[in-house]
């Protein structure tokens, strides 16, 4: 990671730029990626019709494809934003939900890594199917731990020439020659619906403020997500006072608190 690049330089100047992201999200996660890309910092806009997709995503500052909740109509409409994010220069982000369920969704998920997304996030289960590989994961649950993908991470990413984010217990990212470790949040986040759904949105609003650092950019945002996810985890009782106090942990984390406590090492 770029030395002045720090965690806390990312969120500051991504809270500066305040950017427009274009999540194209699941049903299940909309709201609560919606939240938390508000109290992060930057704006959300939950957007996928064919018919907009294309022109919105080029007037955005990155765009994010989640394909959680599936659908014809749907992928149409990702492919138009693709068209719009890229015609337009701008990075975008792919997180392959379960991909490997389904024929559907494996094909779905193979075309969209075939347009080059800057940025895959994924859990461990996710990205190695993605490369091919034999998984253990079952549905969105990933039971493969985060250090069986990062072989597959790394191939991915030298093969497509994307950053490949591999999140877990202790967070992985790599650009095919660099790569690091996050180590930090709690494990009261899996209870929590679409959290990890919502960090890929948060990989994008870092992403639209460093367009050309995606290594750095995705590093930023699970180091912001990790430290208000222990930080959050300190009172919470239980899943449900986690959720609220993560949000409120999410806004009140500035540059200066995210360097004093993100741990990001090299792997």
């Amino acid at each position: 990671m770029a030395q002045d690049l720090t965690p806390g330089f990312l969120l500051t100047a991504m809270r500066q730029q305040r950017p427009l992201v274009h999540c194209i999200t699941n049903y299940v996660a909309m709201n609560i990626a919606a939240n938390v890309l508000l109290a992060a910092g930057a704006s959300p806009a939950m957007i996928h019709a064919e018919q907009e997709a294309e022109d919105f995503a080029a007037i955005a500052g990155a765009l994010t494809v989640n394909i959680g909740t599936l659908s014809a109509d749907w992928l149409v409409g990702m492919h138009a934003a693709v068209r719009g994010a890229t015609g337009a220069g701008r990075p975008w982000v792919l997180d392959p939900v379960a991909h490997n369920a389904t024929s559907f969704r494996s094909e779905a998920a193979a075309a969209l890594v075939a347009l080059s997304p800057t940025i895959i996030r994924g859990n461990a289960s996710e990205i190695i199917a993605l490369s091919g590989s034999a998984s253990r994961g079952q549905g969105v649950d990933s039971r493969d731990p985060v250090a069986a993908a990062e072989d597959a991470a790394r191939w991915i990413a030298s093969e497509r020439g994307s950053v490949v984010a591999v999140t877990g217990a202790v967070d992985f990212v790599t650009d095919g020659e660099r790569a690091l470790r996050i180590q930090g949040g709690s494990p009261l986040m899996p209870q929590v619906t679409a959290l990890g759904c919502s960090l890929t949105c948060l990989v994008g609003a870092f992403a639209a403020a460093f367009p050309g650092n995606a290594l750095e950019a995705a590093t930023g945002a699970l180091a912001m997500f990790a430290a208000a996810g222990e930080k959050a985890a300190r009172q919470a009782e239980g899943p449900g006072s986690f959720g609220w106090r993560f949000l409120d942990a999410l806004a009140s984390i500035d540059g200066a608190t995210l360097d004093a406590e993100s741990r990001v090492e090299p792997a």
